[in-house]
């Protein structure tokens, strides 16, 4: 028993340093992944998509979809899979992590740029490094049509218009004949620029708040 203590004692400190998650906040989120899982060993997409809180949501393919992107798992691979492992599962989780007071302002930047990377992966769906028209279109719409409160094509004109106004700002002296081929993460990251997103960008949707998982090991 104390030998299989030690293996799981290391197996959380190998999480830990790679996520920067504490010991009581990796146990938490196993038996959510347990949960979600149904005590397997893995979770699927389905084990997502059924879930309630996941229902009416506008981009809920682009969110499950994150889990199962492997640029999201902190992995030098591109591509998806069909399911994922808790250690995989933990990595898409740590996006999520806002900052402590002890975090630095280095330290700060760099899980922006993470949580950048992330979103801006939702978006890049064929992983191109480009949010093209299309793949902004699509978001767009799905976000505005399924509101009930304008229909397709007004979503679709809309998305449109947002681009053009983005290639504006990113390509000024584009010509009216350029074709502005999309967002790249540097543009991505400039539009966001004034945008706080150390601590707003939380998950709630796995009845897990990551508002209270702060970085670094749990205050008693």
């Amino acid at each position: 028993m104390g030998a299989s203590q030690t293996r799981a004692e290391h197996q959380y400190q190998d999480l830990a340093d790679k996520t920067g998650f504490s010991f009581e906040q990796i146990k938490n989120l196993y038996q959510r992944f347990q949960q979600l899982s149904g005590n397997e060993e893995t979770i699927s997409r389905a084990n997502l998509d059924s879930m309630p809180a996941l229902a009416n949501n506008p981009i809920r393919k682009q969110i499950i979809g994150a889990f199962f992107d492997k640029r999201n798992q902190h992995q030098d691979e591109v591509g998806s899979c069909d399911q994922i492992g808790f250690e995989q599962f933990l990595m898409v989780m740590s996006h999520f992590r806002p900052p402590n007071l002890r975090t630095t302002d280095e330290e700060k930047e760099a899980m922006r740029k993470e949580k950048l990377r992330f979103l801006f992966n939702m978006h890049d769906s064929d992983n191109d490094g480009t949010i093209t028209l299309a793949e902004y279109r699509k978001v767009v719409e799905e976000l505005m049509s399924k509101s009930g409160e304008i229909g397709q094509e007004t979503a679709k004109a809309i998305a449109d218009a947002a681009m053009l106004e983005v290639a504006s700002i990113n390509v000024p002296n584009m010509g009216p004949e350029e074709f502005y081929e999309g967002i790249t993460f540097e543009h991505f990251e400039e539009i966001l620029k004034g945008l706080e997103m150390e601590s707003r960008m939380h998950i709630r949707f796995l009845d897990v708040d990551t508002l209270t998982m702060r970085c670094g090991k749990s205050q008693s």
